[in-house]
């Protein structure tokens, strides 16, 4: 195979919020170092994420040491401390139980962003949430807020077929790989879609293994500069990616170890 690299490294501090691009970050057991410690909730503990509400998406996050400052247009930015040793509340997502309040002065700001009551809370402790066996994960394997998979892997050859279908077929601009929110980009001479087969990566000394394959929601078809939900991708990816109902683009990954990776550190392709 040829010489594959990593070509871009996010994290999305809060679910469904803004991500921010990295040029390195540590890979912890639950994923990248930062993601998705954060998410946003309704009065009675439930997760609200950008399906429901894509203004969400609109909400820039950046981070700082000890916690993260939220920023929107028309809003004053707003930083928001890590609620270290305070009181948790019950949350409804599945195998958490319970999270840290961020604070009133959060939510007044997150409500007025976003045009919907809302709390943000902040996960106390990453470890003590797994990741489903119906999602690869075995014993001892944690998640943060993220869905389903602590890593989410895609590569810029599957990306590059999509366009290329949504070119020929509806006349439709590329889309950017923004709209998959994935926390690692994997670029060289790939076939598309390819990673669907992978037993696994190495970027640099870090390996991962293969969860699997990713199913895309309506998230994906948000129009990031007006945030409006549309049709593409998910209408091409139907007609060339869709299986038991569903339909597929790009992988989640497991840490088998953990280390610092670095965008334009060689990736490996495992099995």
């Amino acid at each position: 195979m040829t010489s594959l690299v990593l070509s871009q490294l996010s994290v999305y501090p809060v679910k469904s919020l803004g991500g921010v691009t990295v040029d390195r970050v540590e890979v912890e057991r639950q994923g990248l170092a930062g993601d998705r410690r954060w998410m946003v909730v309704d009065a009675g503990g439930d997760t609200v994420t950008a399906r429901e509400v894509p203004r969400m998406l609109g909400v820039r996050v950046s981070l700082e040491a000890d916690g993260l400052v939220l920023a929107a247009d028309g809003l004053d930015a707003l930083r928001v401390p890590e609620p270290r040793g305070l009181p948790t509340t019950r949350v409804s997502m599945n195998r958490v139980g319970s999270a840290t309040p961020a604070g009133a002065p959060a939510d007044a700001w997150l409500t007025e962003a976003i045009g919907r009551d809302v709390r943000l809370v902040w996960l106390d402790d990453p470890g003590r949430r797994s990741v489903s066996p119906d999602h690869g994960g075995a014993p001892g394997d944690t998640l943060s807020l993220a869905d389903a998979g602590p890593v989410h892997l895609t590569t810029t050859a599957s990306l590059a077929q999509l366009n290329t279908w949504l070119a020929d077929e509806q006349d439709h601009p590329p889309l950017p790989m923004e709209r998959f929110r994935p926390t690692v980009v994997v670029d060289g001479d790939l076939e598309p879609f390819v990673e669907d087969t992978w037993a696994g990566v190495r970027i640099g000394d870090v390996e991962l293994r293969f969860g699997e394959r990713c199913d895309r929601c309506v998230m994906t078809t948000v129009d990031l500069d007006v945030l409006r939900t549309t049709k593409e991708p998910t209408r091409t990816l139907a007609r060339h990616r869709r299986e038991d109902g569903k339909v597929w683009f790009g992988i989640r990954l497991i840490p088998v170890t953990t280390g610092s990776i670095a965008v334009g550190d060689e990736v490996v392709a495992l099995g």
